[in-house]
């Protein structure tokens, strides 16, 4: 099967989070996802793009990307910054750790997009910026 491949690049700006996920949503579509799947997948976009806006860009602006491909019925999300980057994964992917305790953030980014979907990889450099790289594997639908 071939590989089907979208790219987005928007504003760093709150107000463009719920477009980056409705829009990945219609784009996963294409696999006949249950409606639980497809909410699986704007919750771990949401997360993501909120990441990016609030930690990468510090709400001071910049671009996000989302590369989205799919091949052999798993979608692959990567969601891309060039912002001030994470100082340490590990630490940063941990339950209820947050980098802005100032701003009443919960902590549990990294755990929702974890849970939503099968594999999430996080790459980042120091004052170079953040990628997210989700994977989720859809089931094969039985026609009646």
């Amino acid at each position: 099967m071939l590989e089907n491949k979208m790219e987005l690049k928007f504003l760093a700006k709150s107000e463009n989070e719920s477009f980056a996920r409705v829009t990945v949503a219609a784009f996963a579509s294409q696999l006949d996802p249950t409606l639980e799947e497809i909410e699986d997948v704007k919750m771990a976009v949401s997360e993501a793009v909120t990441n990016s806006i609030i930690h990468g860009y510090e709400n001071k602006g910049g671009i996000v990307t989302i590369v989205s491909s799919i091949k052999d019925r798993e979608l692959t999300i990567e969601v891309i910054d060039e912002g001030i980057g994470i100082e340490n994964i590990e630490k940063a992917m941990e339950p209820l750790y947050t980098s802005r305790p100032d701003l009443e953030r919960s902590g549990m980014g990294f755990t929702v997009m974890e849970s939503f979907m099968n594999n999430v990889k996080v790459e980042s450099e120091k004052g170079k910026g953040t990628r997210i790289r989700m994977k989720k594997k859809f089931d094969i639908v039985e026609s009646d």
